[in-house]
């Protein structure tokens, strides 16, 4: 068998690290594999994927010792430019990476670069739209997009280049999960039909494992592979489905929905039931929002959305990519757009109040965090929120230690990888202790372990008297931390009510459990807490 990427004996230090990210890599990666790469966020994972085309350390500085290999070619003795027809690379932050104003011109530009014929330009541009579903977007600007919708254009983009290895940094976590198995079903395609190699790292393993031929674990610096039902037995990740697959004592380990399915009769029936949902005391409404509408230009983007959030109390906001959630958020803090409607805090309007104020009314953490970063180390970030806040001093950096832990406070927060922006961002925002929370997104770059952390400062949060909000696209967090769920499609509230039961009505959004087990069971631990 071929092999696509050879690391050979590779260790890798950023400058001023007092201890090396990647420690003894030795691996190969045969072509036309899929390949994932997991582990908890901020151990390398984003490093290990940049060594394969030379942005580490090209572009990042610090100490590599040994070498990768790609296709034969030593990363040491070529450009990222050279490698550019082989290796084709997807960050974690897509519009970071454009380099032209709309999804046409960014879908050709790479093979412009590469000096292709315009025939046959023209002729990729539109194979990629009809492959990823993005033919409508075509003429879009692409500042204009959701970030779902950016996800498949920076995909698409490397695409159209023909690469023979496809590097993806989380490429499904801006995706709802329509989109997200639409796009893996594709990558699955390119490799079993054209011999393409993905190297994928991602969080939401559950959307990723049913494709993946061999799995990567990075954990304290090293790096062990092996096959993929192997290789979960004792991964310190795992999603849903094997966790239930742990716990039941099923082998092989299931993977896949169907493969829990076929052995969940006997653990059905040991279940009986599911336990009646614990509902939070119909708190006094923090949040009221009625007939909230949006526009850019002539597009809608939320039509008529009243919403209400009471204290103690989580809404969960669920829906396509593009079908207003942010918008909707944005209205609801203040600082958005709002073209109708009327929106109240404990009887005042964030719309009219000063940023700060609103800040502490509706505390907003966006879908890019690093949006709200603009200090040149993360302590320096913590101590502003301190000061801004008039929290006592460490309060911030506490939240932070507790949402991702081990993160260097002299490093500058945008050379931290997107989960570790996105915990340092909610800390900043707990820390003003707003009377409502806005979570956009919030799980995108986190690991199981750290969403299991966001769940509880979440269920602290409502313990406190507080509400919050979480637009996501992530089913399994909601179902964990969410007491009720909005469903918007085309900027309209389709769907609204008890978190079980929104959920259980749609194929799309329910939960591994749900679709295992049936209706009522949302979690691992509610099994877990029956068996016990």
């Amino acid at each position: 068998m071929t092999t696509m990427v050879r690391w050979h004996d590779l260790t890798f230090t950023y400058e001023g690290a007092p201890e090396p990210t990647l420690r003894g890599v030795d691996l190969e990666v045969a072509e036309s594999e899929l390949v994932l790469v997991a582990g908890r966020t901020g151990t390398g994972k984003s490093t290990l994927l940049r060594t394969v085309n030379g942005l580490v350390p090209r572009f990042t500085g610090g100490l590599l010792e040994g070498d990768v290999l790609v296709g034969g070619r030593s990363v040491r003795d070529h450009t990222t430019r050279e490698l550019a027809h082989l290796v084709g690379y997807v960050g974690q932050d897509p519009l970071r990476t454009f380099v032209t104003d709309t999804v046409e011109e960014e879908l050709a530009y790479g093979m412009e670069q590469l000096g292709l014929e315009p025939q046959t330009m023209r002729r990729r541009v539109e194979e990629v739209l009809d492959l990823l579903g993005i033919a409508d977007l075509r003429h879009r600007a692409l500042r204009t997009l959701s970030g779902g919708q950016q996800q498949r254009v920076a995909i698409g983009s490397v695409l159209t280049m023909h690469p023979r290895l496809l590097v993806l940094d989380e490429p499904t976590s801006a995706l709802d999960p329509t989109a997200a198995e639409d796009v893996l079903g594709t990558l699955a395609r390119l490799v079993e039909d054209l011999g393409l190699t993905v190297l994928m790292a991602e969080h939401r393993m559950e959307r990723v494992i049913p494709f993946a031929d061999r799995l990567l674990v990075v954990q304290d610096g090293e790096v062990t592979a092996g096959p993929t039902r192997e290789m979960l037995l004792t991964s310190p990740v795992a999603p849903p489905v094997v966790e239930l697959g742990r716990l039941a004592g099923w082998a092989p380990l299931p993977v896949t929905v169907r493969d829990a399915r076929r052995r969940s009769r006997a653990l059905a029936e040991a279940l009986g039931s599911p336990p009646a949902a614990v509902r939070p005391p119909a708190g006094r409404p923090l949040l009221r929002a009625d007939g909230v509408t949006v526009r850019y230009g002539r597009t809608v983007a939320v039509r008529e959305v009243s919403v209400s959030v009471g204290a103690g109390t989580v809404v969960g906001v669920m829906g396509r990519n593009g079908s207003g959630k942010s918008s909707l958020l944005w209205a609801l803090q203040g600082t958005g757009r709002r073209d109708a409607g009327t929106v109240e805090v404990l009887g005042e309007d964030p719309g009219g109040a000063t940023p700060a104020r609103a800040r502490s009314l509706v505390g907003l953490v966006p879908q890019t965090a690093a949006d709200l970063l603009y200090l040149e180390s993360v302590d320096e970030e913590c101590r502003a929120a301190d000061r801004q806040s008039e929290a006592p001093d460490g309060t911030c950096r506490d939240l932070l230690d507790r949402l991702a832990p081990g993160i260097d406070g002299d490093h500058h927060p945008r050379d931290l990888s997107e989960g570790q922006q996105l915990a340092l961002v909610l800390a900043l925002v707990l820390t003003a202790r707003p009377r409502v929370v806005a979570l956009d997104e919030p799980t995108r770059g986190l690991d199981y372990e750290a969403k299991e952390m966001l769940g509880r400062i979440v269920r602290q949060l409502v313990a406190e008297g507080r509400g919050v909000l979480v637009a996501s696209h992530d089913v399994e967090f909601v179902a964990r931390v969410a007491d009720e769920v909005v469903v918007m499609a085309g900027g309209e509230v389709v769907s609204a009510g008890p978190v079980d039961r929104v959920l259980a009505e749609s194929p799309a959004f329910a939960p591994q459990m749900s679709k295992i087990l049936g209706p009522g069971w949302l979690t691992v631990d509610q099994v877990r807490e029956v068996l016990v």
